[in-house]
Parts: structure tokens; C-alpha cells; sequence
């Protein structure tokens, strides 16, 4: 099998694309999946039938992160368990007092999307729980509270240094790239303009109340009662559960907070086990995962002990709750395994060998590097459906490319293109773990996600290549930024004034 033609050639790209394109077209992301696995499998033997499915399945159990899987069960079960008891329905009641406004309903949203900032996982799945309840009490589609999740998760956390993916990219860095991994980073955040230039879009639609493309579609419906225009049956039985009238917004709020806490403890604890020094360090070499896993079943304990003496909801309903869970993350459990099976099949097939090989011969330490870079970033991590990924194959290329010379400004401006462009390609595509996460957060038909969040992306994506275009000019991270948000705001602007000028017209016809 190791021998076959196609491993380490462009093929490696061809079941991504395929799984990618699929989706588009038949709006069913499953079967697209699948076959982009089976025709990865078929490639990499070298279309030998057995040993393509002994492949598929080989690669699909290796390829699997259970520890990831084991924090969706267990944080739907924390998602039913707040339905149950009442607790979603009183905060919703409580801030239905509080936040007047859809406008402040998805400012709500945004703040706490930038509050949870230590992992993009954990901020999708708990952002979507404690808020869907607010925004669909103010007509607030799915959709658009599926973009608010995913656009404050990777953007943030790709900013934050205290997190798991300012770890990731810090263990990318070589040790003889003349700058500490944790020092780089924090040198890329002020040049990261898609994360920035997101986190900026975010605000300014929800202040102007500005939507357009298939995302005014799915608003337009919303005010009228649909908060899904399609794939509401994918959620209707987390809608059939018994809630308690004993319920409380405690019931709600003081699980969130344990949740937090004591994730942040465990990241925390673990990274001194490691052998950190300090917070900082601490959070850098952390176990992430096996911290979530902890932190959620810390609150699962917690919510046995908060409401089985008030009778808030009975030992069975607790118990059964953990079924119902998993039964409400089937979805993107199951979008999940194909999305890491894909992943595994671009990994046997040498996609990382391949696009490694292309850019090592073509890339020049020009003023073009960073916007070249942040183009392939893109194309790579839309390909492959992960962000990390493409951290470690195109990070330590970028790095050498400059080692041999005295601009480290640059190398920082090209690395920062790399983590921004890696974070724009998750972003859009459909085989992304975290978009899957956001889609699953706001109870939203994952292509409905995907499609409405593509076209908010490619406004920022255009900006940034413009961005990257003229740091590479000045290399100063201040007139590169200033620069790039006053373009992004003009055409916002714009856009915003063409949208309802032809509207006018609609209606005067």
C-alpha cells in the first residue's frame, strides 16, 4: 500500500476537495464525507478494493480523538441537564428582562464568545447552550448565531495568549528560529489580521444591523418565526424534553461557572505538571483535552449535588439525561469521525509532503510572502479541515525561509499570515471540527452554517490580502492594522448602502 503512485502528489488533494464540493452541491454533508474517505482509501492502495477497506477502517480508528468525543457526550449531557431542570428557560426568562434588544442579545453573545478564550471547543458548544435560549427569544436564526459562535472561538482564541492554540503554535516553532515560540506569538497577534478584522466585522454588523448574502435570508425568516429555514428536524427532540418548573437561573448560571473554573484549574494544573514555571508557561504546555474531560465531568457531579435535593429533576431523569446527550451530539460526532477520517486519509496520502514540497521551492523572501502565505494557509486548512495542521506544516517552512536573514519583522508579519490564513480556511470549510462544534452549539443545519459563514468570511479574507499586501511595504503592525480596518469599514460601508438602495428599488417596483 505504501507504494502507490498517487501518495505525495496533488491526488493527496483530490478527497478533500471532493468531500468539500460534494457538500456544496448535494447540501448533505454525511454521504460527502464518506465518499471523500472511500476515494482517499481507494488512492492510497492504489484501488486494490480489500485493501482500500481494510484502509478505510484502519485510518478511521487511528484517526479518531476520543478524548474530544468523550467532552461532546459529556457537555450534551450538561446541555440537556440545564434543559431539564428549567434552568435554559429561566435564564432565557431572566434575560428576556435584562437584554430589551436583539442587538444587545447578540452583543451578549459576542462578549462571552471573547470571554471564553481558552479554547475554541469549549467556547462553541458552552456559548451556543447558555445563549440560544436568548437570541431565539428575539428571532435570532440559527445561522446567524452558529457565525457568532464560530466567529468568536478560533478568532479569539488565535489572539489569546493564555490558550490551547497559543500552545499549538508554540510547540510549531523551531528551537533555532532565533525566537522563543511563546515570544513569536505574542509578536504575531497585532498582524493577525484575520482574526482582528473578524472580531471587528462581528461588531459592526451587530451595531448597523447589517446582513446580506443567504445570512439576510435566514434573518428574513427568523423575524417571521423560522429560526432555521432548514434542517430544524435535526433539533426538534431536545424541544420534546420535560422541563422542570422548579428551575432556576442559578440552575443555569452556577454550571457555566463551574465549568469554567475549573477547566481553566485543570489547564492550569496540568501544564505545572509538566513541569511549567509560571501561569503562563502553565497554559502553554497544558493537556487541553484531558482538562475538558475533567472540567466537564467536575459540573456533571456538581449539577448531581445542585439539583437532586431540590427535586429540580429526578435520579432517573439525571441518569437518562446522559443518553439524551449523546443522541443531541450525534451530529457532529458523526461529521466529526468522517471530518478526522478525511484528515487521516490526507496524512497517508503525503498532502502535507506535497504542499510542503510546493511552497518550499516557490516561496521567496519577497514584500508578496506574507500575502502568498496567508492565500495557501487558507487552500490548505479549507482542504484538510483543520487549523492546527496547517500550523505544523507551513510554520516551521515560513521560519526557515527567514532563517537565514536578519528580518525577523518579516518572519513574524509571514507567520502571522500562516495562523490567520489557517484560521480563514477552518472557517469555510465544511470538514472543520469547530465549525462542525458551532453548528452543533447553536442547534443550526451544518451546511446552512457553512454557507451563510463563507460569504461574511471572503469579505474579511479580500481585506487581509490587501493587509498582508502592504505590511509587507511597511512592516509596522500599526499602520498595517489601522490601515486594514479602515478598508474593512469602508467596505462594509459600502456594501451596507448598495444593499439598501436596491432594496428601495425592490419595493418601489
Amino acid at each position: 500500500m505504501d507504494g502507490s503512485m498517487f501518495i505525495g502528489t496533488w491526488w493527496s488533494l483530490v478527497p478533500p476537495l471532493l468531500a468539500i464540493i460534494l457538500a456544496f452541491v448535494t447540501k448533505e454533508v454525511y454521504s460527502s464525507l464518506f465518499i471523500g474517505v472511500a476515494v482517499g482509501a481507494l488512492l492510497y492502495t492504489g484501488f486494490h478494493p480489500w485493501d482500500s477497506f481494510v484502509a478505510f477502517f484502519d485510518i478511521m480508528k487511528s484517526s479518531m480523538n476520543l478524548n474530544i468525543l468523550i467532552f461532546d457526550v459529556l457537555l450534551g449531557m450538561i446541555i440537556v441537564l440545564m434543559s431539564k431542570s428549567g434552568g435554559s428557560a429561566a435564564y432565557g426568562n431572566w434575560a428576556g428582562r435584562k437584554i430589551k434588544t436583539k442587538k444587545s442579545a447578540l452583543l451578549a453573545t459576542t462578549g462571552l464568545g471573547i470571554l471564553i478564550f481558552v479554547d475554541d471547543y469549549f467556547n462553541c458548544l458552552t456559548v451556543g447552550s447558555v445563549m440560544r435560549p436568548v437570541t431565539d427569544r428575539y428571532k435570532v436564526s440559527r445561522a446567524k448565531l452558529a457565525y457568532i459562535i464560530d466567529a468568536t472561538a478560533a478568532p479569539v482564541c488565535i489572539i489569546a495568549p493564555i490558550s490551547s492554540w497559543a500552545a499549538a503554535v508554540n510547540s510549531y516553532v523551531p528551537e533555532d528560529a532565533g525566537i522563543t515560540g511563546f515570544q513569536l506569538f505574542l509578536r504575531t497577534i497585532p498582524y493577525n489580521l484575520y482574526a482582528l478584522l473578524t472580531i471587528a466585522m462581528v461588531l459592526y454588523i451587530i451595531i448597523s444591523g447589517f446582513d446580506f448574502g443567504l445570512m439576510k435570508k435566514h434573518e428574513a425568516n427568523a423575524a417571521k418565526g423560522d429560526l432555521f429555514t432548514t434542517g430544524a428536524e435535526e433539533f426538534e427532540q431536545i424541544k420534546e424534553e420535560t422541563t422542570s418548573s422548579k428551575g432556576r437561573v442559578i440552575d443555569l448560571v452556577l454550571p457555566v461557572a463551574v465549568l469554567i473554573a475549573s477547566a481553566i484549574s485543570a489547564m492550569i494544573y496540568t501544564g505545572f505538571q509538566g513541569g511549567a514555571s509560571d501561569i503562563v508557561s502553565a497554559f502553554a504546555g497544558c493537556d487541553a483535552e484531558t482538562s475538558l474531560i475533567f472540567a466537564t465531568l467536575i459540573t456533571v457531579l456538581f449539577m448531581l449535588v445542585l439539583y437532586l435535593p431540590r427535586k429540580v429533576i429526578t435520579f432517573k431523569g439525571f441518569m437518562e439525561s446522559f443518553v439524551d446527550g449523546f443522541k443531541l451530539m450525534i451530529p457532529a460526532v458523526a461529521i466529526l469521525i468522517f471530518a478526522w477520517s478525511l484528515k487521516g486519509m490526507g496524512d497517508a496520502l503525503g498532502i502535507s509532503e506535497f504542499v510542503g514540497g510546493v511552497v518550499g521551492e516557490n516561496a521567496s523572501a519577497s514584500i508578496a510572502v506574507p500575502a502568498i502565505m496567508f492565500m495557501i494557509a487558507i487552500f490548505l486548512a479549507f482542504s484538510t479541515g483543520t487549523s492546527w495542521g496547517t500550523f505544523a506544516i507551513l510554520v516551521p517552512i515560513v521560519v526557515g525561509m527567514f532563517s537565514s536573514s536578519n528580518n525577523l519583522e518579516m518572519m513574524i508579519i509571514a507567520v502571522s499570515a500562516v495562523l490567520a490564513g489557517a484560521v480563514c480556511g477552518d472557517h469555510v470549510s465544511p470538514i472543520s471540527d469547530t465549525t462542525v462544534m458551532s453548528s452543533a452549539g447553536a442547534q443550526s443545519n451544518h451546511i446552512n452554517h457553512v454557507s451563510t459563514q463563507m460569504q461574511y468570511a471572503v469579505v474579511v479574507a479580500v481585506v487581509c490580502i490587501i493587509g498582508y499586501i502592504i505590511a509587507g511595504f511597511v512592516q509596522v503592525w500599526w499602520i498595517t492594522l489601522g490601515l486594514s480596518l479602515a478598508i474593512l469599514l469602508i467596505v462594509l460601508t459600502f456594501m451596507k448602502k448598495y444593499t439598501e438602495r436596491n432594496d428601495t428599488v425592490k419595493l418601489d417596483d
